[in-house]
């Protein structure tokens, strides 16, 4: 693959999109698409690569010219179809890669003559002293994390402030590091302009649900109560999800993989010399989020509504786009 590309072996390279046609590619607009596909290309790989150093990553080259390259072309035309800022969702669980994802988008909308911002529904975390008090009126929100540790109205206000154009925009920021690692609101980005919005997070444009919650690790009923209160949680953040444009899913099938590939990291951490969870202390903390909300139970029907779906395989790695 990567000869093809650097060679612009156009002709071997159309003939592949079409063996396995993706983002709209057919017989009828191939040749512009790959063309476009190779100037950009070649346009911003040193600045990919820059990013992907500053993330520690090598830049792949099959993810870069089948996801990245492709992807941002994709939401480009999407922004060109409306007449003002584009808030392009994501919406991915542990280890699915959104946060790398959503980097590399910004450099290579910023190539296609966008000004992308990346935000996350982490930076909506209630300040501390906040979620100190949450805490002690529900002792059950022992992590940030959930429905109900954000400040949904905050949100609202923002995405809002972007789809009017009404800049500069302070674009509220979280320090996870601060307190102990507990977290707090740090100081707020300028945003002076932008024409996209890549807003991620863990349950990014999930709804509520009618269900039993009678899963691991939902198995009391103090784990089913909870299990019930986050799905009506969830009715809070209704509005702030009215304000996304459009939403990628980063679909886990296996989602029993989120655990090992924390376990993974918290590994490499301590080899390094770092403080890192046990693999009991990952479990329980990778269970608390699904009794909260639980993938098997509300991704599936998230599927059927998005704008595009990408599934993650054991490598990290894309393994299938529609």
């Amino acid at each position: 693959m990567e000869e093809l590309i650097r060679s612009n072996n156009q002709s071997q390279l159309e003939a592949l999109a079409l063996e396995h046609p993706t983002f709209g590619i057919n017989v009828s607009n191939v040749r512009d698409r790959i063309q476009s596909r190779l100037a950009l290309f070649h346009d911003s790989y040193d600045a990919i690569a820059d990013c992907c150093s500053e993330l520690n990553l090598s830049p792949p080259i099959d993810t870069i010219w089948n996801l990245w390259l492709p992807l941002a072309m994709q939401i480009a035309e999407w922004r060109k179809s409306i007449d003002r800022c584009l808030i392009q969702g994501f919406l991915g669980g542990q280890g699915t890669g959104k946060t790398t994802l959503t980097r590399v988008l910004t450099v290579l909308l910023k190539q296609l003559g966008y000004r992308a911002v990346g935000w996350s529904i982490d930076d909506l975390y209630l300040p501390y002293v906040d979620r100190v008090a949450l805490r002690s009126r529900d002792p059950r929100l022992i992590r940030r994390g959930p429905p109900g540790t954000h400040d949904v109205q905050l949100g609202i206000e923002v995405l809002t402030q972007f789809r009017q154009g009404n800049f500069p925009i302070a674009l509220p920021r979280f320090d996870k590091s601060l307190h102990n690692g507990e977290g707090d609101r740090t100081v707020p980005e300028i945003i002076d302009r932008a024409d996209i919005v890549l807003f991620e997070g863990w349950f990014v444009g999930v709804r509520p649900i009618v269900s039993q919650f009678d899963i691991a690790p939902i198995v009391t009923e103090s784990d089913r109560q909870f299990a019930r209160d986050m799905n009506e949680q969830l009715r809070n953040y209704l509005a702030l999800w009215e304000l996304l444009d459009r939403l990628i899913v980063l679909y886990v099938p296996n989602y029993q993989l989120s655990k090992q590939w924390r376990k993974d990291a918290e590994h490499r951490m301590i080899a390094q010399g770092k403080t890192g969870m046990s693999d009991l202390e990952i479990d329980q903390f990778v269970e608390y989020f699904w009794k909260a909300l639980h993938p098997e139970l509300f991704i599936p029907p998230i599927l059927e509504t998005a704008n595009l779906v990408l599934e993650i395989g054991a490598e990290h790695t894309v393994t299938a786009i529609r």
